[in-house]
């Protein structure tokens, strides 16, 4: 069945700018997924400890008949393409890539690795401006809408840093 997804990227290492335009031109080319949009690219402070870069961040809108499974795997796949290591939580990163939300999904539990919706999706703002900008009726599995947590998400001095068209 295809189901819409909203996937969240953020890089600070080794030219943030393009490991995002990797990231999302990877996504695009895939055969079992379709990107339908790509917000603009986002600069933010971390979300971590504050005495690494800032953080350039954006959010993909894609539709798949891939299982929520093998989505996170095909995105860990492309994170270790592009070099991911972690060396901390919430720490630096060349690439970090997210399932946001699929559809109305909940999933928890039955995998450590996955919960949808991501469990800190909604208290970010790096996360949900550039989800706004691409879905800005996204509705969550408790009917609300997305647009209705962006007043009391945590605040991470995020500005717009370009289109992807713009950059690329």
């Amino acid at each position: 069945m295809l189901k819409n997804a909203l996937i969240g990227l953020g890089s600070n290492l080794n030219n943030p700018v393009q490991q995002v335009q990797l990231a999302i031109r990877t996504l695009s080319l895939h055969k079992d997924i379709e990107l339908i949009k790509a917000s603009s690219l986002y600069e933010s402070l971390p979300q971590g400890p504050q005495d690494q870069d800032r953080f350039i961040n954006a959010v993909v809108l894609l539709q798949t008949h891939l299982e929520p499974k093998k989505l996170l795997l095909l995105l860990q796949d492309i994170e270790s393409n592009q070099g991911k290591v972690k060396l901390r939580h919430w720490g630096e990163r060349s690439i970090d890539l997210d399932i946001l939300f699929i559809d109305q999904l909940t999933i928890e539990q039955e995998d450590p690795d996955l919960s949808v919706p991501h469990p800190y999706a909604l208290s970010r703002d790096f996360v949900l401006v550039p989800a706004l900008e691409i879905a800005p009726d996204w509705q969550l599995p408790d009917l609300s809408l997305l647009k209705d947590h962006l007043s009391s998400c945590i605040k991470h001095d995020i500005k717009k840093f370009s289109s992807i068209t713009e950059s690329a």
